[in-house]
């Protein structure tokens, strides 16, 4: 990732970290300040910026992108070397908040759109265990490697929020999603945002607060 992280620090002693993934086309800053509001005083809250790159959905432009797509849909065509590229650096990220102390099971994978099919590929694949993953807006890319793919334990809690009349990832691409993770993964959630677009809202944002609670208890 050519720019640095955006963090926010702790206000008590650090036991557990969140990182969240942006969406297409944004920065890590938007929703670090979000996730500042409503994260838990012991925790550390990473937001990575993507690299910026040429998107094939956006005629070629370049723009940050954790991966690129063809298409915005389940159809399983994400680019799977440029996916795979991404999830090691996320892991790397993983890999380094344990190397300071913080278990596995006390850090949780999200993001928002692009970024949570980035969160729940890079949290399937992870071969420890980890506290949870956050998918809002979201698909899972190349489901049709899964559970061949799957690395990590079946019960990580595993938090799905979607808008209903969300127009970028259609509603029905987060239901068939969480149908697929239902299918190998023992602990799914998916709440449903009536009249919410591609975008989070408060009430999202305080069942992603009351997740968190419930995972790091």
């Amino acid at each position: 990732m050519s720019i640095a992280p955006i963090i926010t620090g702790t206000t008590v002693n650090h036991t557990s970290t969140l990182i969240f993934m942006h969406g297409l086309g944004d920065t890590g800053h938007g929703w670090c300040e979000l996730l500042g509001r409503i994260k838990l005083p012991d925790m550390k809250v990473i937001c990575p910026n993507a690299p910026s790159q040429p998107v094939t959905l956006n005629g070629g432009a370049r723009m940050p992108s954790w991966f690129d797509l063809k298409h915005l849909d389940m159809s399983g065509t994400e680019d799977e070397e440029s996916l795979l590229a991404t999830t090691r650096t996320v892991h790397d990220l993983v890999n380094n908040e344990i190397g300071k102390g913080i278990s596995s099971t006390r850090i949780v994978l999200g993001g928002f759109s692009q970024g949570g099919a980035l969160a729940l590929y890079a949290g399937l694949t992870y071969t420890k265990p980890l506290a949870g993953i956050i998918g809002l807006s979201t698909w899972l890319p190349v489901h049709q490697t899964f559970p061949d793919a799957k690395r990590n334990n079946n019960t990580i809690p595993i938090f799905q929020g979607h808008g209903d009349i969300d127009p970028v990832v259609r509603y029905a691409y987060g239901q068939q999603t969480a149908k697929i993770l239902e299918s190998f993964m023992r602990n799914v959630t998916f709440n449903t945002y009536h009249g919410l677009m591609h975008s989070g809202s408060d009430a999202e944002m305080n069942d992603v607060k009351a997740f968190l609670q419930t995972c790091l208890r």
